[in-house]
């Protein structure tokens, strides 16, 4: 794997309990469709991930996994049409866990949270601050200088503000002592990587997988990466680690994936968690994808999964805290701000 960026994840390996084990015995076998809703436009992270990983489930399943964009809303609207949906295990949801576990704090969704899902990872991802080919900045620091001193004059495109790139452009404000923007938001972020390649806005804060193609064919510069290591991808030159310019800057790994709401028949998960473990886990074609846009291959379910989500949410909560964003204060939903750290519910 070419890619000198690493980010410290936990053992591969989910741990079966015996419930689970026996629960197998019972496997599910869906006799229609499964309805997978995206909330988010098509060519984005979560609708890059979940292509590739839709076709695995639906070979194992036995029925066609069908991938539905239905952005809007930083993906909220998606997100609560599988919510309402009958809980019979036939309508799923892919998208950054972070989302599906702050929706409530951010007040896009009311009375939700992490335990409202069972959580399948497959990669997490990490932003890429980039602007046009083109543009004046040559470097991070100089487009530190002109967001801190021209402020709004400067345009960012997103998915959102609550999406990846829209998370990472608050923080990047926060960690440079603040400075102020001018958020164009779009359906996705390929869309919005595509406007800045095409000069619609100056400077783009989506994920590396979302620009890859872009940076490579030389219509995007990649100035940082929000990590504290290099990203390395072929046919470029290393991209530098945000550390370089802002040392103190909180990051956590952006965890990717499919979820299934809560109270779906036992054996749909039983099912599922075995799948994950030995199709998904083991998959060349999700670790392909991971190797060549700059994601890092991370699959993980159930316990082992919440706990590797928890930094990234507990860091996305309060930062909407510090940023006057959040609606609801994340102890709603278990978080204590003041010592970053689950608390429970």
């Amino acid at each position: 794997m070419k890619q000198s960026m690493r980010i410290v994840l936990a053992s591969g390996c989910a741990l079966m309990t015996l419930g689970t084990a026996t629960a197998f015995a019972q496997e599910w076998q869906p006799d229609r469709p499964i309805n997978l809703i995206v909330p988010w436009g098509a060519g984005g992270s979560t609708d890059q991930v979940t292509r590739v990983t839709a076709p695995i489930l639906a070979e194992a399943l036995g029925v066609e996994v069908v991938v539905v964009n239905q952005p809007g809303a930083s993906g909220a609207i998606g997100t609560q049409e599988v919510l309402n949906a009958p809980r019979d295990g036939y309508t799923w949801t892919a998208n950054a866990i972070a989302n599906n576990a702050t929706y409530s704090v951010t007040g896009l969704l009311e009375d939700t949270n992490i335990d409202d899902w069972h959580i399948y990872l497959s990669v997490a991802n990490v932003p890429v601050v980039s602007v046009p080919a083109d543009s004046q900045f040559e470097d991070f620091g100089q487009l530190l200088e002109a967001l801190q001193t021209r402020g709004s004059e400067i345009t960012v495109a997103t998915a959102g503000v609550t999406s990846s790139g829209g998370t990472a452009i608050a923080a990047l404000s926060d960690a440079a002592d603040g400075f102020d923007y001018n958020m164009i938001t779009y359906d996705g972020g390929g869309p919005a990587a595509i406007a800045t390649a095409s000069g619609e806005a100056m400077v783009t804060t989506q994920l590396a997988v979302e620009q890859t193609e872009l940076i490579r064919g030389d219509r995007l510069r990649a100035l940082a990466v929000l990590s504290d290591k290099p990203l390395e991808l072929d046919g470029v030159d290393p991209i530098p680690p945000i550390t370089n310019w802002l040392p103190d800057m909180p990051l956590a790994p952006d965890y990717f994936g499919i979820f299934i709401p809560a109270g779906v028949p036992d054996e749909v998960i039983a099912t599922m968690d075995k799948i994950w473990a030995e199709q998904v886990m083991n998959s060349e074609a999700i670790q392909t994808y991971a190797e060549n846009f700059g994601a890092v291959f991370a699959p993980s379910y159930g316990e082992e999964a919440r706990a590797l989500a928890m930094p990234v949410v507990i860091l996305e909560a309060c930062s909407s805290v510090e940023r006057g964003e959040a609606v609801n204060d994340p102890s709603t939903i278990g978080i204590d701000c003041e010592t970053r750290t689950e608390v429970g519910m």
